[in-house]
């Protein structure tokens, strides 16, 4: 059976580093070596990742400030590439700082590759119950995050994701041209020459802790390198889609109410299609109406953003970098 190595990168985690190792370091399959690559962290996140590898013999931690925004337009793939570079182990797995990890995730993750299955796996990632909120709840579905661990998901997130090393030789690592959207542009790549396989129960526990601003920037930031990059264009033409609907029902309310009906209940329905059946605020209307909210703003937001990033071509920083 091949081996495993568990990669990730960090900096300016100091909150989240230490739930990340110790459930990286509590699997039931144990990796070969647990890799974390830290960018030059300032808060804390090197010293404590140091202690840590003191305790944990498989821990590897690597302090490389190349992996910075200030040195690196994609300092978030060099790392990962840093990192997998590094690694012994023929099998790689994927993990993200801001995440914790059941005791059974590698095992689940890896399944299919390990067995023959497969060459590449995706998790997915889901809102850790214990730790979210309000506009966590609000804005996961539009992010490809789940809000139940058992729900069925085919998004691509390096939170959990697993693929032979060869695989990532073949289609050039993770580019290193880009600060968010690497790991869906990766994506893109390896399904050009294998297919994915989806394990069920491999989702990353994600807490992002997010307000309405910081959910908004997110949006914002993800459209403007999609822009940027010319990727994702179907998104940008169902959202552009759903603004110029929005604008018509409220031009032709004069005339008719009908029309803006229809669209109060297609965004209904947008806002909540793909995760009802686990919504844990059915009743509350705080939550419903914070959803309702988010929704009806995200088309707005997608479709300026990108048009922003395709015409500037720009680089979005983030809270560690900035």
């Amino acid at each position: 059976m091949s081996a495993v190595s568990v990669i990730a990168t960090v900096l300016n985690e100091v909150e989240n580093i230490e739930g990340l190792v110790s459930s990286l370091t509590r699997q039931t399959l144990e990796p070969a070596e647990i890799i974390i690559v830290d960018g030059g962290s300032t808060d804390g996140t090197w010293e404590r990742l140091q202690a840590a590898s003191l305790t944990h013999a498989n821990l590897k931690a690597i302090r490389d400030e190349s992996c910075n925004l200030k040195r690196s337009p994609g300092p978030i793939a060099r790392g990962r590439n840093v990192a997998i570079t590094a690694a012994s182990a023929d099998v790689i797995a994927c993990a993200d700082a801001g995440c914790v990890y059941s005791p059974d995730w590698l095992a689940r993750l890896t399944a299919p590759i390990l067995n023959g299955e497969a060459e590449y796996a995706l998790g997915g990632s889901s809102l850790d119950v214990d730790q979210r909120t309000t506009w966590d709840i609000a804005s996961a579905p539009f992010f490809g995050i789940k809000l139940d661990a058992g729900q069925g998901t085919k998004s691509c997130t390096a939170r959990s994701m697993a693929f032979r090393k060869e695989v990532w030789q073949r289609v050039g690592g993770f580019p290193e041209d880009r600060l968010i959207g690497e790991d869906a542009l990766f994506d893109l790549r390896v399904r050009r020459i294998v297919k994915p396989a989806f394990p069920e129960r491999a989702k990353a526990l994600y807490r992002p802790g997010l307000n309405l601003k910081a959910a908004i920037d997110q949006v914002r930031r993800y459209a403007i390198s999609e822009g940027a990059f010319g990727i994702r264009s179907a998104r940008l033409v169902r959202n552009l889609a759903r603004c110029l609907a929005e604008v018509l029902a409220v031009a032709l309310l004069t005339r008719t109410a009908i029309l803006l009906v229809c669209v109060v209940v297609l965004e209904i329905y947008f806002a909540f299609r793909l995760d009802w059946e686990s919504f844990p605020g059915k009743t509350s209307v705080r939550l419903l109406s914070a959803r309702l909210f988010f929704s009806l703003i995200v088309p707005w937001l997608v479709t300026w953003n990108y048009i922003i990033g395709a015409l500037t071509k720009t680089n979005q920083a983030n809270r560690q970098n900035a």
